[in-house]
């Protein structure tokens, strides 16, 4: 039987707990594609899979929410042998086996045919971060051209895509870091105002922005939301995306208090149809043609995935963090 490599994950734990491994290459059946996977990013959902916090997941599993590659085989017809494709979400790596891996099964719902020359470790980072950052401001937030947004995280890979994304469509965008050595880098990714982010910038936000901001992203979570609704004016949006600051839910809420009067606070979490929704090889093209610039982090090896998830756990790549096979 045909083997591949594979990171397996059998028990929760730090980084070390990802064993290379060799597993049987998966059959496709009817509705299913098989993809030789070339590049996958990595994404700090799969970090709280790993560090035992999604009690749905069983042990052992294939990790890995997203994958770009070239189709293996389609018994369906949906795609031919040797198409690029991207594929995310839709319980991969949670239900069934993921990206981390030489190969991968998808159901084809669930996956976009592209037609690019970009190279891998691009196509690898872009599946789940433009879903999220793309759905999150026209889903969401309903983001039009002329609004001020402010992106909670801005140096988060789904931040940066954001600010990138925002800028092209018109908007004017403020984006907050902890690190003041980060603000060329979100300068650089379409920015156009960077708070230094002290846990509570409320009120110089609304100082400079006339009032508030009309859309708030959300990327570090319950720890900074209640300062993110205050940075609102009103009849604005705030959306809540991202937990980077690894705090699940509030000790203590009372929405009277801390919604302000005429702010709207909604979610996002997107699924497979959110991604099949997200005009990927628009994007593609945008990024192929310098209009709309994607920051990778840093790149690694399948046989890296260890060092990969330190780095992703320790916040150290500026961008997205890529893995090649």
């Amino acid at each position: 039987m045909p083997t591949m490599k594979a990171a397996v994950i059998y028990d929760a734990g730090g980084p070390e707990v990802l064993k290379i491994e060799s597993r049987p290459i998966p059959t496709p059946k009817a509705g299913e594609v098989l993809i030789r996977v070339k590049a996958f990013g990595l994404n700090r959902s799969e970090l709280f899979t790993r560090q035992g916090h999604s009690p749905d997941v069983k042990f052992p599993r294939v990790l890995g929410i997203e994958a770009a590659g070239l189709v293996e085989d389609a018994p369906g017809g949906e795609f031919r042998k040797g198409d690029i494709v991207a594929t995310a979400m839709g319980g991969m790596g949670r239900q069934f086996d993921g990206g981390y891996a030489e190969y991968t099964c998808a159901p084809a719902k669930q996956v976009q045919f592209i037609k690019t020359g970009l190279a891998w470790e691009i196509l690898g980072a872009i599946p789940e971060m433009l879903q999220t950052s793309w759905g999150s401001l026209f889903k969401s937030l309903r983001l039009e051209k002329g609004e001020r947004l402010l992106i909670r995280g801005g140096t988060t890979s789904v931040g940066l895509a954001a600010a990138a994304i925002a800028r092209k469509h018109g908007a004017f965008v403020a984006a907050t870091t902890r690190n003041p050595e980060r603000n060329k880098l979100l300068l650089e990714s379409g920015a156009d105002q960077v708070f230094i982010d002290t846990g509570s910038i409320a009120e110089e936000v609304k100082e400079v922005c006339s009032g508030g901001v009309d859309k708030v992203l959300e990327l570090v979570g319950t720890t900074t939301l209640k300062d993110s609704l205050r940075c609102a004016k009103q009849r604005g949006i705030v959306c809540m995306t991202g937990i980077v600051g690894n705090q699940w839910s509030f000790d203590d809420f009372a929405p009277m208090e801390a919604i302000p009067t005429a702010v709207c606070l909604t979610s996002y979490n997107g699924k497979s149809e959110d991604f099949m929704r997200t005009p990927l090889e628009e994007l593609v093209d945008q990024i192929a043609a310098a209009t709309l610039h994607i920051q990778i982090g840093k790149v690694f090896q399948l046989d890296e995935i260890v060092e990969a998830h330190r780095c992703m756990e320790e916040n150290k790549a500026g961008g997205k963090i890529v893995v090649l096979t």
